[in-house]
Parts: C-alpha cells; structure tokens; sequence
C-alpha cells in the first residue's frame, strides 16, 4: 500500500476501532437497547467513540443506523465541556471528520450543521430545562457520573427523544457509584461495555502508561478511572476506601516481626471458600503494615498448605498463624508435612466475624495499620464487610486472615518478661 492509503485506512473507524468502541448488536435482551453505556478509563477512548457514533448517525452509515439521523443532543457536565472536549477536542467531533465533509460549528448558537441537514445541538447539564421543548432522534451523553443535576437532565433528555423509530442515546463515562448511572446499569434496555485505559495504549504516551499505572493500578482511585471500574462501600461497613487510601504506603520500612496468617476453607472442591493467606508486619513504633494476600480460590488442603509456606520463607516471616475452627489438628498436619521447620501457632475463633474484626478496624482508624501497594480483592471485602458479613453471602475469608494478622502482630498481650533476680 502507499502511504496515502494506509494513511486513509488508519483513519477509517471502521478498521482501527476496538470491539468496545464499536455499536453493540441492535437488540439486547430481545429487544433494541435504549442507551449504550460505555463505562471506561481515562483516556480509553470513549470521547471518540462517541464522536464516531454521532457521525455515523449524521451521515445514516449503514453499521449505525438505516438512514440519516437529523437532530441529535450533546450534553456535557457543563457547556465548556460540550464545546472542548466532544466539539473541538482532539477526540470530538471536528476531529473525527474529514476537511472535506466536516460539519460547521456555529458556536453562537450551540450546534454542529451538516451538508445533509443533520443537526446536533449542544446542552449542558448545568441547566435540564434547556432541554424543555425541542425533540431529538438520538443523544451523546458524555461524563454522566459527573453532572451537577443528573437525574433532572437525564429525565427532561428523555421526554425529548421521541423522533423516528428508534430514538437513542449514548453514555460515555467514566464511572462512579452514582444511584442514575447504577439504574442505568441495571436497566433492561442497556447496552453495556467497557473500556480499559491500557487497552489504548497506541494512542497514549508510553510515559503516561507507565508512570500513572505504575502509581495507582489496583488502588481505588486506579481502578475507576483507568479500568473503569464502579467501586462501591457500604454504609455499615467497619472499613471505608478513604480510610484505606489514606494509609497506604509505598513500602514498609524495617519491621521488627512478620507472620503469615492462614483462614483454612471448612472443605475442598469448586464450592468450597477460599483460604485466607494474607502476610502482615510490625515495626519499632507498633504500626502494622499488610504486606501481600495470596489467597487461593478452591485449594486443596496440600496446595493452600504449599502457598503459605512460600509466603512464610518469600517474608522472612517468625511465625504461621492459623485458625483451627474448621480443621482441627488436620491444619497443622498438613502445614507440617509442607515444611516441618515453619513454627505454627494455632488459634481458634471464639467470637462472631464482626466482632473480632473489629478492634483491627479501630487500629486503622487510629493510623497504626498501613497498606503496602494495591491489595484490591482484600480491600473489596473489607469495604463490603458489615454486620451481617459480606453483602454476597460468602466467607470473608481474606478478611479473617488479615484479622488474624493483626491480632498476632498488635491486639495480643505479650507475655511479660522474666524478672532478674539477684544473686
């Protein structure tokens, strides 16, 4: 090919676009989706997938809709936003078009004119009732977690979109616990993908990849806006997400002992619960810094047993502590046969879940628990774990392991120290 060709087949959507940029199948749930929701990263590439989608609709292609669409909504978190990111942004509208066929912007009066006669206006979702009164074949909402009055911008978009045969819409955003963006997930006539920042990596930085990743994957912060993750708490739960972001550390500083604790799963199989592994430390000044969870999903007794070996030798850790409620001397058996040298203190549970964790939850409350890096899967439970447990019904089984972590390291007396006596 020439290089004016392969110049004009890279800038064909059709053939660069990924699959969760690309329209979803007409019907969903047997019938046709009302929105397509595309929850992504920053930078992912959800700005011009919705600048695709509303050329494509503008000039009636045939893998977006039957014909030309003649008046389209745009609405941003304000008008600022509409105009610099979906209209004039690298990855808006202009952008997305070529010189030859590129509608006009009359930003006087807030909307894009097509040769054909397609119209696509600008809104913001700072003021819904502008949306009072005109009337739209099909809509790009973009940001939706971050509007200022979402739900009554949402709700006057919706009386508006009742031309043509399928009036529907487009959300682009980057997603948050909002209860609109949840509804919409939850919806029937949703069409829902998603989108990862590092799926776009052709079209970032490498030096923005790599530092931002390398700072904030698996964190909460990390995980909404790079993997486009919905990252939820509950009300009653002991540990909430600020609290941990807050005490997180790059990497813990000379610990004076370290111990790895074992929440063994009552049975083997595909249905049995997890097996808590989770490696804590303590330093001089009594701060407890969680080093790392290698819970295993549905291990045997010889592989769980295997794992927290390795962990024990990888830490350097004093000691294995291990609940024995489920297991009995079978917990020390095994852990013996996997390395008989590892010393194994046995502890049994005498209380209910919440109760014990507890005091820990205090210690984080106090700042003398710190996180080192990302542990998502641990930090999922403990942000999930209320009064009547995990709100899935399962073991909190990682939890129980940190819980008998901390214990060991910080919520246990110390045996007081022999006395000398003088000769």
């Amino acid at each position: 090919m020439s290089a004016r060709e392969l110049s004009r087949l890279l800038a064909d959507w059709e053939f660069v676009a990924r699959k969760d940029q690309w329209p979803p199948d007409l019907a969903t749930n047997g019938q046709p989706w009302r929105q397509w929701l595309i929850l992504g990263g920053r930078g992912a590439g959800k700005t011009r997938a919705g600048a695709e989608w509303v050329k494509g609709l503008a000039f009636g292609r045939a893998q977006f809709c039957s014909s030309p669409v003649g008046r389209i909504a745009l609405i941003g978190e304000t008008a600022a936003d509409v105009r610099d990111v979906m209209i004039e942004g690298v990855s808006g509208l202009l952008a997305a078009h070529d010189p030859r066929d590129r509608p006009r912007w009359e930003s006087s009066r807030r909307r894009l004119l097509w040769d054909n006669g397609a119209v696509a206006q600008a809104f913001s979702a700072e003021d819904p009732e502008s949306l009072r009164g005109p009337q739209f074949h099909a809509a790009w909402c973009d940001e939706l977690a971050k509007w200022r009055y979402a739900r009554e911008t949402w709700d006057m978009l919706q009386f508006g979109l009742r031309l043509g045969d399928w009036p529907r819409q487009l959300v682009t955003t980057t997603p948050r616990p909002t209860p609109l963006l949840k509804e919409l997930i939850a919806h029937p006539a949703t069409a829902l993908t998603r989108a990862l920042t590092r799926e776009n990596a052709a079209n970032l930085a490498p030096s923005f990849l790599e530092s931002v990743i390398a700072q904030y994957a698996g964190t909460r912060l990390g995980r909404q806006e790079l993997d486009g993750e919905m990252i939820e708490e509950r009300k009653d739960a002991l540990w909430t997400r600020g609290m941990i972001e807050a005490l997180r550390a790059a990497k813990a500083p000379p610990l004076a002992r370290i111990v790895v604790a074992i929440d063994p799963p009552a049975s083997s199989g595909k249905r049995a619960d997890n097996c808590g592994i989770v490696a804590a430390g303590i330093d001089e000044a009594g701060i407890v810094f969680v080093l790392e969870d290698a819970t295993l999903e549905a291990a045997r007794p010889a592989q769980w047993a295997r794992t927290a070996i390795a962990l024990y030798h990888k830490m350097s850790a004093d000691a294995l502590i291990a609940e024995v409620n489920q297991g009995g001397d079978m917990v020390r058996a095994v852990l013996n046969e996997a390395d008989a040298s590892a010393p194994v203190t046995m502890v049994r549970a005498t209380r209910g879940k919440y109760l014990r964790a507890a005091p820990a939850a205090q210690l984080y409350e106090q700042g003398r628990v710190k996180h080192v890096g990302a542990l998502p899967a641990l930090e999922d439970e403990m942000c999930d774990f209320g009064h009547d447990g995990l709100s899935s019904g399962r073991s909190p089984d990682r939890l129980d392991a940190l819980v008998w972590a901390i214990t060991a390291l910080a919520l246990t007396p110390k045996a007081p120290e022999p006395r000398m006596r003088r000769v």
